[in-house]
């Protein structure tokens, strides 16, 4: 047996995940749980998704992004970072000073733990309509502490409930409350606790007025299960558990955001915050179009109407300037399609014997018309493709139906063509060589 070589790559040079995540203690029930509820949703898109921006959103695509998600259901939008820039604090005067609020939809706001950018903060959302939200965070891992801010675990809590109490005697009852320990997945969990127990409170946390408390996979380091046992430590320890709103803010460094979020509502997490198709610093925030429509998959209503996601994809990718991936989970554009001859013989099967009922076709996990799809890209031909698929190709665009001689007869003409060509073969292109072999229109 052929025994694989050592890489060059310099991996002495890493710990492995358990020298450097702390581990929490925890009471593990999280892996018999099932998902039956959608978890509150709140996309980032208008601020953190913003921040990766190489050319970060103008008012007006800000404006229609906004508009958007308003439109689709989310009920709870973050919108921007007032403090960092003008043109963000001008955005959440505009929210403010309009109608584009509805009464149902909870606006939130974003700032560091610093009296000057807290007071920057509040100014912003004077007058709002309806519920408000100040999200304060600070960094809170170790490194971050030693390297960054250069303060002592009691330095840091000092300065943290110093910008509580700022925004407590500044905007009070006007608005909730929410903290996020950045880095919380590469921070000691009893630190973490132990601001928790100041913070709610100190915010008088309360079933009626629940403070939120996010926790980041700020940088994703470790497998998705020892996130899940974390979000279970705190959701089994927190202090005024009942006033607790649980959220979580998975990203996506090891390609593993999604499942950290399912795994954390497992866990506990009650509300998710990501973006609408995972766009963030590096490789991405958690992306709520897979996770809700993984639970539309499941039966479970996503309570957020996916159903033109090709309407939807078009204002995100006008307003990011980025274009999304064809293989990217549900929107891609060749997410439904089969190009493989076994695949679309499958398909072609299981569309002959579906129903109105439970949907069951192969390599289909959802029916592609859920989110405003057509059936007629769900095959496609090219080298690749088996007789079936072309069978279908040519029944289901234009009615013509192969005697079973002709599927392998017919098939061989077809691989002989996007052989020579090495490209696809279009549906009018299957029909004009059908006419060519045949000499009819059938």
């Amino acid at each position: 047996m052929n025994r694989q070589q050592p890489s060059p790559m310099p991996s002495h040079r890493y710990r492995d995940i358990f020298a450097k995540v702390p581990v929490a203690p925890v009471d593990r029930t999280w892996p018999d749980r099932r998902i039956t509820t959608a978890p509150l949703w709140v996309p980032v898109d208008l601020r953190d998704g913003n921040q990766a921006l190489a050319e970060p959103m103008d008012p007006e695509r800000k404006r229609r992004f906004f508009e958007l998600m308003v439109a689709i259901g989310y009920k709870e939008i973050e919108v921007g970072y007032p403090s960092a820039s003008q043109t963000d604090f001008d955005f959440v005067r505009l929210l403010a000073a309009s109608d584009l609020v509805p009464d149902d939809v909870t606006i939130v706001v974003f700032t560091p733990a610093r009296r000057d950018l807290i007071e920057r903060t509040v100014e912003s959302v004077a007058g709002m309509r309806g519920d408000v939200v100040i999200h304060m965070y600070a960094a809170t891992a170790p490194t971050w502490r030693d390297v960054v801010l250069r303060r002592t675990r009691d330095e840091l809590a000092s300065m943290i409930y110093a910008g509580s109490e700022e925004i407590l005697r500044l905007a009070g009852d006007s608005v909730r409350f929410q903290f996020s320990p950045e880095v919380y997945n590469l921070t000691e969990p009893d630190y973490v606790l132990e601001l928790a127990d100041h913070l709610t409170k100190q915010w008088d946390a309360t079933p009626e007025r629940p403070v939120i408390l996010n926790l980041p996979a700020t940088i994703e380091v470790a497998t998705p299960n020892v996130y899940a046992d974390q979000i279970e430590y705190m959701h089994q320890n927190l202090p005024r558990r009942d006033g607790v709103i649980l959220s979580v803010h998975p990203h996506n460094d090891r390609g593993t955001g999604i499942a950290c979020a399912e795994l954390a509502v497992l866990a506990g997490a009650q509300r998710v915050e990501g973006c609408v198709f995972g766009n963030g610093e590096r490789t991405g925030n958690v992306d709520i179009a897979t996770l809700a429509l993984n639970l539309h998959a499941q039966g479970v209503d996503p309570m957020i109407d996916f159903s033109d996601i090709d309407g939807i994809r078009e204002v995100v990718e006008y307003c990011t300037r980025m274009p999304i991936h064809p293989r990217h989970p549900y929107v891609g554009e060749l997410v439904y399609t089969a190009f493989s001859g076994t695949h679309q013989d499958a398909i072609r099967k299981g569309f002959a014997v579906q129903g109105p009922g439970l949907w069951e076709v192969p390599y289909l996990p959802i029916d592609p018309a859920d989110v405003g799809r057509g059936y007629e890209a769900v095959v496609r031909v090219n080298s690749q493709s088996g007789k079936g698929g072309i069978a279908h190709v040519l029944e289901s665009v234009y009615g013509i139906r192969l005697t079973g001689v002709q599927e392998v007869e017919f098939a061989r003409h077809v691989q002989r063509r996007t052989d020579e060509t090495g490209r696809e073969a279009s549906a009018e292109e299957l029909k004009a060589l059908y006419e060519e072999v045949y000499g009819c229109s059938n």
